[in-house]
């Protein structure tokens, strides 16, 4: 950490120059006129950039990290893995979605002018330019550097083991779980389900002279893909099945083999008139296996007959087929990556720490979370704080007392081994109430919360699947307590969802409070959710649908006027995700009256900086690294009027429109200044930051300097550090 920053970060915040500069140049130049700003349309499209190339371009700064040499090599790798999940999901659901779209002839544009039909054949160029350089990363960089470390990807040829091993492995391991399917006359070309790996296979049948097809499909859900055959010599799955093909198709001539793998849509829509909604996302989970193809991967080298025999059998237009080179699927280097050792080409762990408040005085026994709660409001930082000793202990400590009367939970995605829903189940054996709300729909998750969902209900718990209409989003959870003659809430408000691993990865924040409007209006919110009705205005907190865009619109505007009045002003915003339109136009005309307006964006960006007339008071940076960036926090500074918002909604149509969202105003002022340490962290890191310009092009910062994740980890060892001694 440079001089500079350690004096700043002594006085509370660190805020970096560059953006004190700013908000006092701001101050002191003149505001622009509400009538000179009107002669923008800021509905134009140039001012709107694509959300789906968007994305695209986020996905392509985990791909820079993957290439970038000074990283561990296990991270590099891990990268090229996470770039691999994140397009699977892309198809599955975004591009699946486009393809809706086309099909029910609904080619209208977004903000950005650009039309579904052009949206897809930019994706398409985009992603074939991105999967070229993702192959060669691998094939060129990485597992050569694997190689060196004694970890070799191999072919059987170049393995070193004999033929008579890999015939042993193939016959005692693999082939009792193949399943060769013929095509031809009375075999219709197999379905293919969502992600597999196959080998399609063209063989000669030497009695009848002629030509005929059959796929293998790689067993990798129940095998390693990468089958070790010495110690650190692995040999691809599909590579062991093809040098045995002869073994599956006995007095048949194998003349060609290649690899495919296809994406589907694996979205989906379920009524909310369903009389059964459990029963129905269930169903359509078994669908989703079987959705239309959105994507055919085959190997660069394919044979071309096979290609369009492919293309004809699977019904893929040639703008969704991608020619890879090199290994398909390279998201099962997960296997690769944990692999025990080498700790020298990974990142130092990291264990989160214990929030202070939450430290227990001395002996054996944990802090008591009621009591720390009820001393004031604390702000946990995950991951650089431990979600077991904060929201985990919480909630068990909720079980065991017996004044406790309630718990209510929100899940939208949790964990296997979190502790929360079998303590929920604990606590409904006991005869408190317990309230769990599941959203069946989180997607990709609902398998998880059916199960969840079940075993609550079994003993007696209050399970609610939301609001029809709308995704529960928002990250809420309250406990009920009797003290003295009445009852006190108990709240966790968060900006992530109750997933314990996902807590060591995602960063994001936690507010404990007892401030009884917040605990009124949490309380209140379930009892909407819960019942009927759908959540309105409150005393405190935001609530999507009907509250939470216009306000934080009002918050913007405010700023605009105290600036234009002449007061020190500026908005500074972190999120996941910018698309919303209408919040777009808004912080443009904040800029256009020279307020300054930073944001802190992980993912999506639709807003483009730096136009002349309309946003050069605005700049966007991206952090990238080794945590998932993942808190939202939305800052308004008029004076010494500081307001501050954190919860679970990014300013996109579907968190504003279609979800339960909350956000919750954070009113402490050192709870305050955490959230401006964190804000200016971020904007300041020049190692894992990218910034945009106003040409829509995301450049990565190289002084390498300054890097948030590491400064926060540093940071939570003193705070510790200081608690302990």
């Amino acid at each position: 950490m440079t001089d500079e920053a350690a004096t700043a970060e002594q006085d509370g915040a660190i805020v970096d120059a560059p953006a004190r500069d700013r908000i006092e140049a701001a101050a002191a130049s003149a505001p622009a006129s509400k009538a000179g700003r009107a002669k923008y349309d800021l509905a134009d499209p140039k001012l709107f950039a694509n959300r789906e190339l968007s994305w695209l371009d986020f996905n392509d700064r985990v791909l820079q990290l993957a290439e970038d040499g000074l990283l561990p090599l296990f991270e590099r790798m891990k990268f090229l893995a996470i770039f691999a999940t994140n397009l699977d999901e892309f198809f599955m659901v975004r591009v699946a979605g486009l393809h809706d779209q086309l099909a029910a002839q609904i080619d209208t544009s977004g903000p950005d002018g650009l039309s579904v039909a052009k949206t897809l054949e930019a994706i398409a160029e985009r992603v074939r330019t991105q999967d070229r350089r993702h192959a060669r990363q691998f094939t060129d960089h990485i597992s050569p550097a694997l190689a060196e470390h004694g970890i070799r990807i191999v072919s059987c040829e170049e393995s070193g083991a004999s033929d008579e091993a890999l015939a042993k492995l193939f016959h005692d391991q693999i082939f009792p779980v193949l399943t060769p399917l013929g095509v031809g006359h009375g075999r219709p070309f197999p379905y293919i389900s969502n992600l597999s790996l196959s080998l399609a296979v063209r063989l000669r049948d030497p009695d009848a002279d002629h030509d005929v097809f059959a796929r293998v499909k790689v067993p990798k859900e129940v095998l390693p893909r990468f089958v070790e055959v010495g110690e650190g010599t692995f040999i691809p799955l599909e590579a062991i099945i093809a040098k045995h093909l002869d073994v599956l198709f006995p007095s048949m001539e194998i003349v060609s083999y290649d690899l495919f793998r296809v994406t589907r849509d694996a979205d989906f829509t379920v009524s909310d008139e369903a009389d059964d909604l459990l029963q129905a996302v269930e169903d359509e989970l078994r669908r989703r296996r079987f959705g239309e193809v959105v994507r055919l991967e085959v190997d660069a080298g394919i044979d071309p007959e096979l290609r369009a025999d492919l293309i004809a059998w699977l019904e893929v237009d040639e703008r969704e087929v991608f020619d890879v080179e090199g290994l398909l699927d390279l998201s099962d280097l997960w296997q690769i990556d944990g692999l025990k050792g080498h700790a020298d080409q990974r990142v130092p762990p990291w264990t989160p720490l214990t929030h202070p408040a939450f430290s227990a005085d001395g002996g054996d026994e944990p802090a008591d979370v009621f009591a720390a709660m009820r001393a004031g409001d604390i702000l946990v930082h995950f991951p650089y704080q431990s979600f077991a000793t904060s929201v985990e202990r919480f909630v068990q400590q909720a079980v065991a007392d017996p004044n406790v009367l309630a718990i209510k939970l929100t899940v939208y995605r949790t964990s296997d081994d979190s502790s929360l829903v079998p303590s929920l189940i604990e606590a409904a054996e006991k005869g408190k109430q317990a309230v769990c709300l599941v959203e069946l729909k989180a997607r990709f998750d609902e398998r998880r919360n059916i199960r969840w969902s079940r075993a609550l209900e079994e003993v007696g718990a209050h399970v609610v699947h939301g609001i029809p209409g709308l995704k529960a989003h928002a990250k809420i959870l309250l406990v009920v307590r009797r003290e003295g003659r009445g009852v006190r809430h108990y709240v966790m408000i968060g900006t992530g969802n109750f997933h314990a691993k996902n807590a060591r990865l995602y960063e994001d924040f936690g507010l404990f409070t007892v401030d009884p409007d917040l605990g009124d209006d949490v309380a209140n919110l379930f009892n909407t959710l819960t019942g009927y009705g759908r959540p309105r205005r409150m005393r405190k907190v935001l609530v999507a649908p009907s509250w939470l865009r216009e306000p934080l619109l009002a918050e913007i505007e405010r700023t605009i006027d105290a600036h234009e009045a002449g007061v020190p002003s500026r908005i500074a915003m972190k999120m996941n995700s910018l698309v919303d339109a209408r919040c777009i136009q808004a912080l443009y005309r904040a800029s256009q009256a020279g307020v300054p307006v930073d944001l802190n964006v992980r993912g999506i960006c639709c807003l483009i900086p730096g136009i002349p007339g309309v946003s050069e008071n605005i700049r966007v940076v991206s952090v990238v690294g080794r945590f998932l960036e993942h808190s939202r926090i939305y800052s308004f500074h008029r004076g010494d009027e500081h307001c501050y918002f954190i919860g679970s909604a990014d300013l996109m149509p579907r968190n504003l429109d279609t979800r339960v969202e909350l956000l919750a105003p954070v009113e402490n002022e050192e709870l305050q200044g955490e959230l401006e340490d964190t804000l200016e962290r971020c904007l300041a890191d020049d190692t894992f930051a990218w910034t945009l310009g106003s040409d829509g092009h995301w450049t990565r910062r190289q002084e390498r300097t300054r890097s948030v994740h590491a400064e926060l980890m540093e940071k939570a060892l003193a705070q510790s550090a200081v608690a302990a001694s």
